[in-house]
C-alpha cells in the first residue's frame, strides 16, 4: 500500500508463457499487494505459468476476447479486490515494472490520477528496437488526436498506465472495444472527463518474444484511433452525443 491506498497490477496475457516471469519478477512486492493475470485463451501455457511463479488471481478466458475485452475483465477484477490504485502492465517485457512506484506515488499523493508510461519522451522508442514505420505513425497520430482532443500528450499509445479507482468507475469503459483501440477510448473518455494526464519517461525493449500486432492490424488501429479522437472532438462541441461518454 502506499497511503494507506490498495495497489494492484492487472497484466492482460496473451501467449505470454516466455516472458511472463521476467516481467513478474520486477514488480515490487513490497509496494503492491495483489497481482492479476487475465489469460485471454491463448495458445500456450500462460495461465499455468502464471500459478506455477506465484500469481494469486489468474483469470482463463476460455473464448479469445481480444485486447479490449481482456482490460475489461482486468480492471473488473482489480476493483473486486478492493483496488485503490490499479497499473496496467504487459506481460511481454516490452515496458520495465520497476516505474510502478514512482507511477504509484503520483496518484497515491493526489498529484493526478492518471499516469502513463511514456515511450516518447526523451529517446526510449527507438534505443530500445521500436521499428522506424510505428515511430513515425506513433508521432503523426498522435499529433492528430492531440489537435482534435485539444490534449499536449507525447503519446496515446503505450500500454503502461496508472488509474486511481475514481477514474475507472468514473468511465464508461465497458462500451468500449473490445480490440485494440480500446486504449484510446478510454482516453478519450478520461480526457473527456477532464482529469489531468502524468507522464513519465519509459525505457521500452522490442524483442522476437514480445507482442507486436501485425501491418493490417495496425492500419486498422490507425483509422480507429483517427475515429476516436473525431467523436471526441464531435461529442465536445455538441454535434452528436456518443454513449462512450455517459
Amino acid at each position: 500500500m502506499i497511503n494507506n491506498k490498495k495497489v494492484v497490477v492487472v497484466m492482460p496475457a496473451y501467449n505470454a508463457s516466455k516472458t511472463l516471469e521476467r516481467t513478474y519478477k520486477e514488480i515490487d512486492k513490497d509496494l503492491v499487494d495483489e497481482v492479476v493475470v487475465v489469460d485471454d485463451c491463448s495458445q500456450d501455457n500462460t495461465a499455468e505459468k502464471a500459478r506455477e511463479i506465484g500469481v494469486k488471481h489468474v483469470i482463463r478466458h476460455e473464448q479469445n476476447q481480444g485486447y479490449g475485452g481482456n482490460q475489461k475483465t482486468c480492471y473488473k477484477k482489480a476493483l473486486e479486490l478492493g483496488a485503490d490504485i490499479v497499473i496496467m502492465v504487459h506481460p511481454d517485457y516490452q515496458y520495465t515494472p520497476k516505474l510502478i512506484p514512482s507511477m504509484c506515488y503520483l496518484i497515491a499523493n493526489d498529484l493526478f490520477q492518471v499516469v502513463l508510461g511514456s515511450r516518447i519522451l526523451g529517446t526510449g522508442a527507438l534505443k530500445g528496437g521500436m521499428p522506424l514505420y510505428k515511430y513515425l505513425a506513433n508521432r503523426v497520430l498522435t499529433f492528430v488526436q492531440n489537435v482534435l482532443v485539444g490534449a499536449k500528450l507525447s503519446e496515446y499509445h503505450t500500454g503502461y498506465r496508472a488509474f486511481s479507482k475514481e477514474v475507472i468507475q468514473s468511465i464508461n469503459f465497458q462500451e468500449n472495444s473490445d480490440n485494440f483501440v480500446f486504449d484510446n477510448q478510454m482516453l478519450s473518455q478520461i480526457l473527456m472527463k477532464d482529469y489531468e494526464i502524468a507522464e513519465i519517461t519509459c525505457p521500452t525493449k522490442y524483442f522476437k518474444e514480445g507482442s507486436s500486432i501485425n501491418l493490417t492490424n495496425s492500419i486498422v488501429y490507425g483509422f480507429g484511433v483517427l475515429g476516436v479522437s473525431l467523436k471526441h472532438r464531435c461529442h465536445k462541441i455538441g454535434l452528436l452525443k456518443s454513449k462512450l461518454y455517459r
